[in-house]
């Protein structure tokens, strides 16, 4: 396994990120824990999640347990970067929001932090992330929150999540403006070969700022993962989203010539959509959410791919990008 710096920070982690939000909703405990002790015997040391995790009336469930699994010691928390996130609506019952339990008020950064530290049975987090911007809240209260957290070692690097380029901008500003934190060190967006719109603002933002890109979504819902191959040889049928992209003959035909080109090329479409991920300017390395530990080992796989220049030059003909602004929408 590889390893890079996390932005401008001097901490090091793999270029995969365990991403765990199927722990709980789709994967039981024990399967939960076998997965992350796969991970790390691979060298991954990075993990994601958030509060809601386990969702409805069990968000928090897949913080408890990541943290049952530390407990078992055997040095798991200490060689594990944890990131964990912050914003979305905890209320108990699983109903609407009770005011100032969601979002990015002080008092709920303060609230969701002890929690989190609870469910996750430990003393501190790493990598604390705002899941969404949150309109009504100005940075100068977000960041005067963060400076406590960390002055008291609950949180040691904080990070954004699903923010759009000037948001990025404005928050290291105020935070440099204000001094006392170093302000965002990651931002974790939609990118994907089929999703390219980060490429635009939000990537050259974080990079000028700093910070290291964590894709989420790395296979666009399953849609990049051999979803065509899989319907003809009578596997696993596409659903949700990538069910919906493929009843548009456009997108079934570009998915079917993805396919197409990677057998080609005698690779498998999900591992050569991650090793994609890892070839592109700024990015950390992607989020990889396996719901078995045989998924686990396909994205691990990935990792150690060399994509030839003639297989980036036909994805990149399949899936262009954008290309900067303003030149994607002026001249």
């Amino acid at each position: 396994m590889e390893y890079t710096q996390l932005g401008r920070t001097g901490l090091k982690v793999s270029r995969l990120v365990l991403g765990t939000m199927n722990f709980g909703p789709q994967t039981d405990e024990p399967d939960s824990h076998a997965i992350m002790d796969a991970a790390l015997d691979a060298g991954i040391n990075f993990f994601d999640t958030a509060n809601v995790y386990g969702w409805g009336e069990n968000k928090g469930r897949t913080e408890s347990i990541i943290g049952n699994w530390f407990a078992q010691g055997g040095g798991r928390r200490e060689k594990t970067v944890i990131a964990t996130k912050v914003y979305g609506n905890m209320a108990a019952d699983g109903g609407p929001a009770w005011p100032n339990h969601d979002k990015l008020s002080a008092v709920n950064i303060r609230r969701a932090v002890d929690a989190s530290l609870k469910r996750l049975r430990t003393d501190h987090i790493d990598l604390y992330q705002f899941h969404h911007i949150d309109r009504a809240t100005p940075f100068e209260e977000i960041w005067q929150a963060i400076d406590v957290l960390v002055q008291q070692g609950k949180i040691l690097y904080v990070g954004s999540s699903n923010f759009p380029g000037y948001k990025i901008a404005q928050a290291n500003e105020i935070a440099a403006r204000r001094g006392g934190t170093i302000g965002l060190v990651s931002e974790q967006c939609l990118y994907n070969l089929a999703e390219r719109r980060a490429e635009m603002e939000v990537i050259p933002a974080a990079q000028d700022y700093g910070l290291g890109v964590i894709p989420w979504s790395p296979l666009h819902g399953g849609l990049l993962g051999g979803v065509i191959k899989k319907e003809v040889e009578g596997g696993r049928r596409a659903s949700g989203r990538a069910a919906d992209t493929l009843k548009d003959p456009a997108a079934r035909a570009r998915i079917q010539a993805y396919e197409d080109l990677v057998d080609k090329h005698g690779l498998e479409p999900g591992e050569v959509a991650l090793a994609w991920l890892l070839t592109r300017p700024g990015v950390t390395g992607p989020i990889v959410g396996p719901r078995t530990a045989e998924q686990l080992q396909s994205a691990i796989k990935a990792a150690e791919l060399e994509l030839s220049e003639e297989l980036l030059t036909g994805l990149d003909e399949i899936f262009p990008g954008p290309g900067p602004s303003p030149e994607a929408f002026a001249w």
